[in-house]
């Protein structure tokens, strides 16, 4: 057996009010379409995968995204080219979020090219090109 991909991430914000427009934009300019958009959840479809967001329970509507805790670090989007990762950089200044680092060169695999950055819960959130196959082993099936 042989995982194909992930199909959808699905993140719990605290403050729905300001991220579904930031992600509704955001997931928009990336191609992928809502399918859901209710007051309880905005789920967007495209590039072969999902992204997913909720309202927190109550009791944990006053917290924000902590990078280190147990649970998620941060989730990394694909670009297929390396000026796409620029072209999320400037949608982003031009929509205010805030930028942890700009686009740059890492050394995580040969021409690896990122852009961090938060979303208002102050979620981790990634874009990056590698060039080629990059550190994935395999080829689509």
């Amino acid at each position: 057996m042989e995982i194909n991909g992930i199909a959808h991430t699905m993140l719990t914000v605290s403050n729905f009010a300001a991220c579904l427009p930031f992600y509704k934009g955001l997931l928009q300019f990336f191609g992928l379409k809502p399918v859901i958009e209710s007051e309880a959840m905005l789920y967007c479809v495209g590039g072969r995968t999902a992204v997913g967001i909720v309202h927190a329970e109550e009791q944990y509507r006053s917290e924000r995204f902590a990078q280190f805790r147990v649970g998620l670090h941060h989730v990394c989007f694909r670009a297929r080219e390396r000026a796409d990762v620029d072209e999320v950089f400037a949608y982003l200044k031009s929509v205010g979020a805030t930028i942890v680092h700009p686009p740059e060169d890492g050394p995580w695999a040969p021409g690896y090219y990122s852009l961090l950055f938060e979303d208002p819960d102050g979620i981790r959130l990634e874009v990056n090109h590698v060039p080629g196959k990059g550190l994935l082993a395999t080829e689509e099936k």
